[in-house]
């Protein structure tokens, strides 16, 4: 039998209409895998709950002109930092969110440094497969706290990740992540510019997400 050039036409033109909801099939399987078809694995509204734990490195540290390395600012060489953090989707690979979170440096002279981020965050997200590669950057604030001192000031972090999609709620992943903490004291109403310093750290830790 004979098929007519409209019928044909309009056969094909439902497929074209359709291919794109095929495409975006996300369905979780049987097998614990994802519909690869799926061209998008996120969609506005998706939200995530990071947990993270891990160790801070500080590394460079400027005073003015000077620049010191951890054990000339008397740092030892290896703290510990956690966090926890919440992202919205604001499309598939976009998300901005909040977090709060933990980092401690002892010194050589047996005692802690303390610093307590709180910011928001912006980010980008790519994947391939199961693997998902987020990156993005942190502003917010920084109470911190050494003996007796105290200070507030504002930090700046840039971070990337790396995530394996363990099912259909939780990843599991490796954070990597640069804080910058500026200090610049006042004293008695006064700016102290000889007291200035530019604190570096790097931060590696493990993380779980909740997807929901």
């Amino acid at each position: 039998m004979q098929k007519s050039p409209g019928l044909v036409l309009t056969i094909a033109v439902f497929l074209l209409a359709l291919q794109p909801a095929l495409l975006s099939a996300q369905e979780w399987d049987e097998d614990g895998g994802w519909d690869f078809q799926a061209i998008e694995l996120y969609a506005r509204g998706d939200r995530i709950f990071t947990m993270s734990l891990g160790t801070v490195f500080p590394t460079v540290f400027v005073f003015r002109d000077d620049i010191y390395r951890p054990h000339g600012h008397g740092f030892r060489p290896v703290g510990g930092t956690g966090s926890l953090a919440f992202s919205y989707f604001l499309t598939s690979r976009i998300f901005v969110g909040g977090e709060i979170g933990l980092m401690f440096n002892g010194t050589v002279g047996g005692n802690n440094v303390f610093i307590i981020p709180i910011g928001a965050h912006a980010g980008w997200k790519f994947w391939f497969n199961r693997f998902e590669f987020p990156v993005g950057f942190t502003l917010g604030i920084a109470p911190q706290n050494h003996l007796e001192s105290r200070y507030l000031g504002f930090f700046l972090r840039g971070w990337g990740a790396a995530y394996f999609r363990f099912n259909e709620d939780w990843s599991f992943g490796l954070n990597a992540n640069w804080t910058w903490l500026p200090q610049r004291p006042i004293v008695d109403g006064e700016r102290v510019r000889s007291r200035d310093v530019d604190g570096n750290m790097l931060g590696v830790t493990i993380s779980a997400r909740y997807h929901f």
